[in-house]
Formats: structure tokens, C-alpha cells, sequence
């Protein structure tokens, strides 16, 4: 205890002495707190790399995008509305056939509109007509209906030119007259242009395959008026 006493003394004696040494621990502590190094705060996804999905792989940015999509355009068959295209049936379903005309989308066609024919399949190829390349939902509308009948104009303009003669399928009467088919369009023969005799029974030419001469076409609204009589009397 008296060798600790005599100890305290002298570190006394000596701060009195140098009061600056006494002082100097006190600083070096204040000057240690003030000059710390100041830390940012940081995220836990600061360095993380947005660009990047969960494969590693790295997007595209606007101009690449923009790049891709218009190869991605280019690389379909361009159509209009109003055009007759080739299409190829990919699928079928209870009420519809899906076609592919090289669009960036497939259409749907009614199965009522392949009545004409004795099998539809998958991968057989038809003509079909382009309504609408994008209707108000998007979609892209067809039909082999109109195709037909757009073939059919094409084929009776011709016959109409030339004065050839045609063939066609008597379907059902009319007021005045009968409906005929020919090439998928419907057409009129009249009573009066039926025989040289006069016809009062209109029935029992339906269902009948018959020949006839295109006499009259109207370009406006797409009328055919046809005669059998007119054959008969060139005999």
C-alpha cells in the first residue's frame, strides 16, 4: 500500500510540472472521434446489374429492340385487304379450320365455308380471300367464301368476253327465275331464258347440272344473268 501511495505522488508531481502531457492523451481520444472515416450508406442491390435476368443473360436495349422487331416484321409475307392468298390448313377443330397464309398470325375459317368439297385435312392448300389483316381485335380475317366467288367473277368475265360456254348447278328458285351456280358463284337464268317453250314449273330443274352462256354481267354489283334458251336456239 505505501509503495501505491508513494506511485500516485509522483504522477501527480509530474502533471503539475507538465501540464501538457496530461492534456495530450484527452486530445489524441477527441481527435480520434471527430476524424473517423465517414461510412455511405449502401443498398443491398447497389451493384446489381437490372439488365440481367435470372438466366444471366442480358436484354436488348431500345434500338436493338427496335432492330429485332422490324427483322421480326420483315420477315412475314406482307398482304393488304382485298387480296387473294395461298394458304396452307394447319389445324382443324369442330367448327373451324386454321390457316397459314406466311402472316405473322393464323386465321380461322368457317368449316361451312369447305362444303364444296368431299374432305378437308390438315395440310391441304386453299385459296382465301383477306378480309381484314387486322380487325378491331387484332385478329386476322379470312375467308375461302369470297376467294371463290372473287375466282369465279374472274372466270365468268372471261366467258362473258369470249362467248364460251359453261356449265352449272341448278340450287334452288327464285321470284322469277332460277339460282345457278357456277364456279361458286351464284348466278340468275330467268324463266323466260330457261327453254324456247315456255317453263311453268321451276322445280323440276333444280339439282340439275346444266350448260349455259354468260348474256349479261354487271361490274358494279357483281349481277350474272345466264341463258340455256340461248343455247338451244344456236342449234
Amino acid at each position: 500500500f505505501f509503495e501505491l501511495y508513494i506511485l500516485e505522488e509522483k504522477l501527480e508531481q509530474q502533471n503539475a510540472e507538465n501540464p501538457q502531457a496530461a492534456e495530450a492523451p484527452a486530445k489524441a481520444a477527441a481527435q480520434a472521434t471527430v476524424e473517423a472515416p465517414s461510412i455511405q450508406a449502401s443498398g443491398a442491390h447497389d451493384d446489381f446489374d437490372w439488365s440481367v435476368d435470372k438466366k444471366n443473360v442480358s436484354g436488348y436495349n431500345e434500338a436493338e429492340t427496335k432492330e429485332f422487331d422490324a427483322f421480326y416484321d420483315q420477315s412475314f409475307t406482307t398482304i393488304n385487304d382485298g387480296e387473294i392468298k395461298s394458304a396452307i390448313i394447319m389445324a382443324l377443330t369442330e367448327t373451324d379450320a386454321v390457316v397459314d397464309i406466311g402472316y405473322k398470325s393464323d386465321g380461322l375459317i368457317s368449316l361451312n365455308e369447305f362444303r364444296d368439297l368431299d374432305e378437308v385435312k390438315v395440310g391441304d392448300e386453299v385459296e382465301v380471300f383477306v378480309v381484314e389483316k387486322e380487325n378491331r381485335d387484332g385478329h386476322l380475317v379470312l375467308s375461302r367464301k369470297q376467294a371463290r366467288a372473287y375466282r369465279a367473277w374472274e372466270k365468268i368475265v372471261d366467258f362473258y368476253k369470249t362467248g364460251q360456254v359453261t356449265s352449272g348447278l341448278i340450287t334452288h328458285k327464285t321470284k322469277g327465275g332460277l339460282i345457278v351456280d357456277i364456279f361458286g358463284m351464284e348466278t340468275f337464268l330467268p324463266g323466260s331464258q330457261i327453254d324456247v317453250k315456255p317453263v311453268t314449273d321451276y322445280d323440276q330443274f333444280v339439282g340439275k347440272t346444266m350448260e349455259f352462256k354468260v348474256v349479261k354481267i354487271n361490274h358494279e354489283f357483281k349481277n350474272v344473268v345466264v341463258s340455256h334458251k340461248a343455247l338451244i336456239e344456236a342449234d
